[in-house]
């Protein structure tokens, strides 16, 4: 039997070291990857949800989803987490300029508010979910489409404000869907119901009566000043438009929707100039 150089037992050895140095990065990687997997799904929804909520709060929609959508699995019926998936496709929605994409997305998001409605018919949010899916969707949407929709938006608004009264995101969405039907020129209205079915007859005035609502109950969102400057513009209000566009531009971004929302009140202050 031959016995072995020291010099090649020493060649081989560096050699075996050498693969091992390469190669345990990724047997250190699988492992940890299935350690993490198996973790994650050994986690309950509770925890899921809890973690989601983290990201929410910081307005990270798409890391929020990480943890939503596989608690979503576990717990498909449950309403409070489908609001909670529904508004983070919204938010979604804010961070593409696509319109395709922005459509895309509102669609899955007007999945999970439906299916959240319909399991809780009696809770508020569930049930505006809907409405303010639409109502991302709207701008991107044709006009058929458009038309569409106008109902089924007031219809969950209707549905939470009596369920809950003092939800000032209701009266925000309900003078919102008054400002736009009230500003509605004759031609496109007869157009539009010739073509896709009547449309509701409203005014600026219950718009105005909407926003002053919704700031009443909730005077800290800036969305609701910066309605109700637009409503105000359209009236001809010009003085009242410019003081209510400037309140909610004064004020801190804290909802996902606030930049957009003072880039249309900054455009429209401008005009009024």
């Amino acid at each position: 039997m031959k016995i072995a150089d020291p010099i090649e037992l020493q060649g081989c050895a560096e050699y075996y070291c050498m693969i091992v140095t390469r190669l345990l990065p990724a047997f250190l990687l699988l492992g940890i990857t299935g350690l993490t997997g198996e973790m994650a799904h050994a986690e309950t929804p509770d925890a899921l949800i809890a973690k989601g909520d983290a990201f929410d709060q910081r307005l990270d929609e798409k890391e929020a989803l990480q943890y939503y959508l596989p608690a979503n699995k576990l717990e498909p019926n449950n309403p409070e987490l489908l609001v909670r998936i529904a508004r983070q496709y919204r938010h979604w929605m804010s961070d593409t300029s696509s319109k395709e994409e922005k459509l895309r997305l509102g669609y899955i998001s007007l999945g999970f508010a439906q299916r959240a409605a319909s399991l809780a018919p009696h809770d508020p949010e569930a049930q505006l979910s809907p409405a303010i899916s639409y109502g991302k969707m709207l701008p991107y949407m044709g006009s058929k489409e458009q038309v569409d929709a106008s109902p089924r938006i007031k219809s969950a608004v209707d549905r939470t404000l009596q369920l809950d009264p003092k939800n000032d995101t209701a009266w925000h969405i309900l003078g919102r869907w008054n400002r736009v039907l009230a500003n509605i020129n004759v031609v496109k209205r007869v157009l539009a119901g010739a073509l896709y079915g009547s449309l509701p007859v409203t005014t600026n005035e219950a718009a105005e009566h909407d926003l002053l609502k919704a700031i009443s109950i909730n005077p800290k969102r800036l969305i609701h000043y910066i309605e109700l400057g637009r409503i105000y513009a359209q009236m001809g209000r010009k003085e009242d438009a410019r003081r209510f566009l400037e309140k909610g531009l004064s004020m801190p971004n804290v909802e996902k929707d606030d930049p957009e929302m003072k880039q249309i009140g900054r455009e429209l202050l401008a005009k009024l100039s």
